[in-house]
């Protein structure tokens, strides 16, 4: 099933080129629901955790997270959508280089509680911002190219603080009808990816199927959400 996508490439340049023309079906105006829906197990009940929201795009909930007493860290290839997410959301910010990523810029606002970085996620590192205790990953390892997932999931590992509770969402569907993005993850190569070094429990799957998705020719679209943990940290209960 993975050999139908496994050759398929996006340059970033097109993600960008999508952001431009405003082809972004896949931003949520609102919270994810998945999100909303499970972020207390992220939490687990700690104040002030720090979020990482890999290829963020412009998602509202890092602003709901940071008004929820929180603070987000994301990393995004295209300036459009940083800057649209903070004039959507009515916030006054700066910019500044990144000193070790030639080419890259760091947007932070006022409060300084989101710090989104312009940038390849590759070159993005635990050296600029630590480690982080919680990660919402919805719409990134979806995304991204096939052929890059190791090297995905072993820089989110990375960023990992021993006590992160990561919350990661996939998609099921018949790879043989849609070339993607966003991809197919089955849940066997999940467990390859990260299974080595987190625990890994399903919390939630639904249909969701919708009226797009059945435009690429999708007779079915299953929605999973999974919770990770590092081995022999924190719980999952």
């Amino acid at each position: 099933m993975l050999s139908a996508q496994e050759k398929r490439v996006m340059a970033p340049e097109e993600w960008e080129e999508r952001w431009q023309q405003d082809r972004i079906g896949f931003h949520h105006p609102t919270v994810h629901k998945m999100l909303e829906a499970h972020v207390d197990k992220v939490v687990a009940g700690r104040t002030g955790v720090k979020f990482f929201f890999p290829l963020c795009g412009k998602a509202v909930g890092m602003k709901w997270l940071a008004d929820s007493g929180h603070s987000v860290v994301g990393v995004e290839f295209s300036e459009k959508a940083i800057r649209q997410f903070f004039g959507e959301s009515g916030m006054s910010y700066s910019e500044e280089p990144v000193p070790t990523i030639p080419g890259a810029k760091v947007f932070r606002n006022t409060e300084k509680t989101i710090s989104l970085y312009r940038s390849d996620i590759y070159k993005f590192s635990s050296s600029l911002e630590g480690q982080f205790g919680a990660i919402w990953d919805r719409g990134a390892l979806v995304a991204i190219n096939p052929k890059d997932r190791e090297n995905y999931a072993a820089l989110l590992v990375s960023l990992m603080a021993p006590d992160c509770r990561y919350l990661l969402d996939t998609l099921i569907y018949n790879p043989e009808l849609y070339k993607g993005p966003p991809f197919f993850v089955p849940d066997e190569q999940l467990l390859s990816l990260y299974g080595s070094s987190c625990d890994v429990k399903l919390l939630e799957e639904e249909e969701a199927l919708t009226e797009r998705a059945k435009s690429w020719g999708l007779d079915y679209l299953t929605e999973k959400v999974h919770l990770l943990v590092l081995k022999d940290k924190a719980g999952l209960v």
